[in-house]
């Protein structure tokens, strides 16, 4: 008699289907993404746990510093594995959300590489995650087009087109429409099995690769888990070990202190590290919580002349360039200004000198969020490198310590930094619970790290008793005051009409919450992703 062989594990889809969804949530995806689930899913639990571990070890008098245990691998001569051709020129990478036009502008930008985004520039709706998944597969096969009927434009790829990457969401996310034996699946498992399944193949079969960029990792742990991903997926799909690439965002405080360590872990799918400055400031303020010596200014004068963003960009090039790994540059967050020339020079003039500055420190590449800034940042790198990269330059002049780390930014809390971050922080919540996660504000890209900043400085700010620079203490009422009137103003900015259609009380009230409330929220999409989803999915998920 012939034993019954156990059936492999799926995972259950509990999101509403849509137009091709059935195309990417194929049974044998699912199955896929359900197996690294299985077993990878505790490790990331594990991980979780350890940074909760980390912060009580913190809040308790402990300090960040240069690992003892992983000093051999530091001083250790060893270098990541050769960066394939296609990603040996990063001058210029654009990033942005899995949006279908967003896609095809990014590819025909004129950048080296465009960075698809399913974190913090994408609101994770299930439409928005499925359909970036569709979206995706069609821009890999060079079939990707867009009809905007109401401009009677269409989109379509040109025939020569920027090198994808693609962010999963970090571990601290999961996947509420997708369920494993009854729980959530890991977020960064089902972004990144989706992707890969469907695509990494097709994508060595034209030139180029299953490419990655790694949000939020705290430690070399946690870049131990995604190799162990990355080697499972490959072998599963019996491609070569070595064929993914990832590059790390060095973007959270703990991990400034062990990049060699990362690299180390992932040395054979390394594509180097990228300085995500806006999530490492808010890395920074929510490491440093319990401090009261670690209070922050206005977010406006954390610029990245200060000296702890100096000393951890300028360490993130040398430990690159030792290890033969790209060493990219960060996001200015300004945006071309229309209709104002003025302004438009003068924000392009801080993009330059932004991109100039990391040029001279050593970066091989930057960011951009906006094609019109693709030729800006070109110049400036163009100006300081003749090759594909500045890989050869070692920066041996660059001596960092732990203290240079974690040196406190100088400068003054004032109203109008306060005012900021009330009025940046709820709008760019409003517009997420509607399904957008990148939003030009005030001239700015804003994202979810920036409003992360928004939020972690007000509630250090009330924690600690900090005043303003008039003397004002901000208390919550002060701060209750601003949140109307700033919200009045908006109102009346945007019209009656549109903010009554909004979600501008909702976001309103989680903002206040997360600023109110007696320990910080680790992130402000865990708890505003209950908000996103429909009272029906809600349903479906608990059923």
């Amino acid at each position: 008699m012939k034993t019954r062989q156990p059936q492999a594990p799926t995972l259950t889809i509990t999101g509403p289907t849509g137009d091709g969804y059935e195309s990417v949530l194929t049974p044998e995806a699912l199955e896929f993404v359900a197996g690294l689930v299985t077993r990878h899913g505790q490790a990331i639990q594990a991980a979780l746990e350890a940074r909760a571990k980390r912060r009580r070890g913190l809040a308790a008098g402990d300090r960040l510093g240069f690992l003892e245990e992983t000093k051999q691998i530091r001083e250790a001569e060893w270098s990541v594995a050769a960066a394939p051709v296609d990603l040996r020129k990063r001058v210029v990478e654009i990033t942005g959300p899995v949006e279908r036009k967003m896609i095809i502008n990014a590819l025909n930008s004129g950048a080296d590489v465009f960075m698809a985004d399913f974190e913090d520039s994408n609101s994770p709706t299930w439409p928005n995650v499925v359909e970036g998944q569709i979206h995706l597969r069609d821009a890999v096969r060079g079939t990707i087009e867009f009809v905007d009927a109401r401009r009677g434009k269409e989109y379509r790829l040109n025939d020569d087109v920027a090198t994808l990457m693609v962010r999963p969401r970090g571990f601290h996310l999961s996947e509420a429409h997708a369920h494993l034996a009854g729980r959530p699946a890991p977020a960064s498992l089902f972004d990144f099995g989706l992707f890969f399944f469907h695509n990494g193949r097709e994508q060595l079969s034209r030139g180029t690769g299953p490419y990655f960029y790694l949000p939020k990792l705290e430690s070399h742990h946690e870049a131990r888990i995604w190799n162990d991903v990355f080697v499972d997926a490959q072998t599963s799909l019996g491609l070569p070990v070595g064929t993914i690439r990832a590059t790390v965002l060095i973007e959270t405080l703990p991990a400034a202190f062990e990049m060699d360590e990362i690299l180390w872990e992932l040395r054979e799918h390394s594509a180097g590290l990228n300085c995500g400055r806006w999530d490492y400031i808010f890395s920074f303020i929510k490491t440093l919580r319990d401090d009261p010596a670690a209070v922050m200014p206005d977010r406006s004068q954390v610029t990245m002349l200060q000296p702890c963003m100096r000393a951890y960009t300028q360490l993130a090039v040398k430990t690159c360039h030792r290890r033969g790994a790209h060493a990219m540059g960060g996001m200015a967050a300004q945006i071309p200004i229309k209709n104002d020339p003025v302004a438009n020079r003068a924000a392009l003039a801080l993009v330059r000198a932004d991109k100039e500055r990391e040029a001279a420190d050593g970066h091989d590449g930057t960011w951009v969020a906006h094609p019109g800034l693709v030729q800006i940042a070109r110049e400036a790198f163009g100006a300081r490198m003749s090759g594909p990269n500045q890989i050869d330059r070692k920066r041996d002049d660059v001596h960092v310590a732990a203290e240079d780390l974690l040196e406190i930014p100088s400068g003054t809390i004032t109203e109008d930094g306060l005012r900021q971050n009330v009025r940046v922080g709820i709008q760019y919540l409003e517009a997420w619970l509607n399904g957008v996660g990148c939003v030009p504000l005030y001239h700015l890209m804003e994202d979810a790290a920036t409003a992360e900043i928004s939020r972690t400085q007000v509630w250090q700010w009330m924690r600690h008793g900090a005043a303003l620079a008039d003397g004002r203490s901000i208390e919550i009422d002060l701060f209750h005051q601003v949140i109307v009137e700033e919200m009045q103003a908006v109102r009346e900015q945007i019209g009656a009409e549109r903010f009554g259609a909004g979600r501008f009380s909702e976001a309103a009230d989680l903002f206040s919450a997360l600023c109110t409330q007696p320990e910080l929220e680790e992130f402000l999409t865990i708890p505003a992703y209950e908000l996103l989803r429909t009272p029906q999915e809600q349903t479906q998920d608990k059923e």
